[in-house]
């Protein structure tokens, strides 16, 4: 009885961690700590005078919390469309390994507690923000995916507001240093979503998603604007060097970087091979937390 019991014990063990492996997993942490990463660095750039320690842990604990949230609800959202595509039938709720209802209220009650905690332990303005996340992202940018080309550059908004949510919960302002943070992960968005789209370009199309790469099959307009966007960015780049807020340490790097994101962009668009396409991806995952780590580490 003793055996048969411990047994009985290790089974419900090992299906509590698979259930709380499958919970952490619809939070998409990967996605979710570059966010933070991004929000924090604009903390920091942010902070005028001495830098606030409990102010910073508790504005990164709500954006994380937010961060999570969107991400649980944007895949309850997809739940119908997740099963139709190779590369996210294994998600917890296709593989039924969380139910619809888990998933909505989990992702509802992490949104709810990420607006309070940041309205009470960060300021006002930074949940606002919050707020044109969730609306965004969940009710905006993902319903749409199914509907026109336009998803990339609508999802872009929200996805760029974290640097500038780690500004605001710092200064409690936007200023202008702020907008070019936005603007900086606004334009990165568009070569390093584009190439993740004309990757799986077969599977969006039979999953009716409407990014760019799966309407377009001869790849001309996508790539276009996989260079477009990247050399707007460039310069966009460099802007906190002249807004007095990185040294020349960033300018060099910030135009290495970008030179490097550039020719990975090019090259891309000139093979319009999978394999080109994933490593501009590649590059485009280093470049973001390199460029922002720079302006912390070179803040002037």
């Amino acid at each position: 009885m003793d055996t048969f019991t411990a047994q009985i014990e290790e089974v419900k063990a090992a299906g509590f961690r698979e259930k709380l492996g499958a919970y952490f997993e619809l939070t998409k942490p990967r996605i979710a700590f570059l966010l933070v990463l991004t929000s924090a660095a604009g903390f920091y750039l942010g902070t005028k005078g001495t830098f606030d320690v409990s102010l910073f842990v508790n504005s990164m604990i709500g954006i994380t919390l937010l961060a999570f949230g969107v991400a649980t609800l944007n895949q309850w959202m997809e739940r119908r469309i997740d099963p139709l595509m190779e590369r996210t039938a294994g998600r917890p709720l296709p593989s039924a390994r969380i139910s619809p209802t888990e998933a909505l209220v989990f992702g509802l009650v992490q949104c709810v507690a990420a607006e309070i905690y940041l309205l009470v332990l960060a300021n006002p303005l930074t949940a606002v923000l919050g707020v044109i996340v969730i609306v965004g992202y969940v009710l905006v940018y993902t319903p749409l995916k199914t509907r026109t080309t336009a998803c990339t550059a609508i999802g872009a908004i929200p996805g760029a507001l974290p640097p500038l949510m780690g500004w605001t919960a710092a200064a409690n302002e936007i200023s202008l240093a702020a907008w070019a943070l936005f603007v900086m992960q606004f334009l990165w968005q568009f070569p390093h979503f584009m190439a993740i789209a004309w990757m799986y370009r077969d599977q969006y199309k039979a999953a009716g998603i409407k990014m760019l790469p799966a309407v377009e099959p001869d790849g001309r307009l996508t790539f276009r604007q996989i260079v477009l966007f990247t050399v707007m960015l460039l310069p966009i780049s460099l802007a906190p060097f002249f807004f007095f807020k990185a040294g020349f340490i960033f300018l060099v790097g910030a135009t290495l970087l970008g030179g490097w994101f550039l020719w990975a962009a090019i090259k891309a668009a000139r093979s319009k091979s999978n394999a080109a396409a994933k490593s501009l991806l590649l590059v485009s995952v280093f470049y973001l937390p390199i460029l922002f780590l720079l302006m912390v580490i070179d803040k002037r």
